[in-house]
């Protein structure tokens, strides 16, 4: 049975300090349901959160990683360098990612398949531009994202695969896709998986939605049959407005 993840991303926010402070509030505001929350922050915060999280059930993520295990990459960081500091999940693909370093479907493969030899959960980001919506190539976009970013990686380890459905166009624009849209799309994501694999690993894999996720919307977003939990962007920077959305 898939439990619910709430996820914040924090993208280039917040330094130690501001880390945590937000930890300290966020562990007085949070109790331990039958929802899984967790927090994706820059690499410098990771090993304090994971230590300030330590006995909550709240879990820390990467917001990158690189595919090889190591060598002459300057300024990357490597799967063991997270495993050691105890990082549970890595978001991989976001549309920032591919948009402004280049991130292809190709290393967001090869980066998904890494994290799969180790222990890390990966939080793999799809979605389209408004151009192609309005051109009616949204859900080719989306399967096609999927399948390449899938190709070659084994069943079992797509029991523990994490999607995240994010439109490009509603990604800190305040605009959201509706709950009828965002439903369509996560249902449309789940299908590709199907057809990739079959129903039994398809049920098994989590399908967040993302984009302007913010209190006022969460529960709506969340009641939808296919959605399993959210990718939350600028709302998750305050833990008061987080909290809302994880107790949606």
């Amino acid at each position: 049975m898939r439990v619910p993840l709430i996820a914040g991303n924090w993208k280039m926010f917040k330094t130690k300090a501001e880390a945590k402070a937000f930890a300290e509030e966020f562990k007085e505001l949070y109790k331990d349901t039958d929802i899984q929350a967790a927090i994706c922050a820059p690499f410098t915060d990771l090993e304090l959160l994971v230590e300030e999280f330590k006995g909550t059930g709240i879990m820390v993520g990467a917001q990158n990683v690189h595919f090889a295990d190591e060598g002459a990459y300057t300024g990357e960081i490597s799967v063991s360098m997270l495993e050691e500091i105890g990082v549970d999940l890595c978001v991989i693909g976001h549309s920032e990612r591919r948009q402004y370093f280049a991130e292809t479907d190709e290393t967001c493969n090869l980066k998904l398949k890494k994290l799969f030899e180790g222990s890390i959960r990966p939080i793999l980001c799809v979605g389209e531009s408004l151009e192609q919506r309005d051109a009616g190539q949204a859900e080719a976009i989306v399967k096609g994202q999927i399948e390449a970013d899938l190709e070659g990686i084994a069943a079992d380890d797509i029991r523990k695969l994490i999607v995240a459905y994010e439109p490009i166009w509603a990604i800190g624009t305040g605009r959201t896709a509706t709950p009828e849209q965002a439903e369509e799309m996560c249902a449309v994501i789940r299908e590709c998986i199907t057809a990739l694999y079959d129903e039994s690993v398809a049920d098994d894999v989590i399908i967040q939605y993302g984009g302007s996720v913010k209190p006022a919307n969460a529960t709506e977003i969340m009641n939808q049959p296919e959605i399993d939990g959210a990718l939350v962007g600028g709302a998750s920077l305050k833990a008061a407005d987080f909290i809302e959305i994880v107790n949606f």
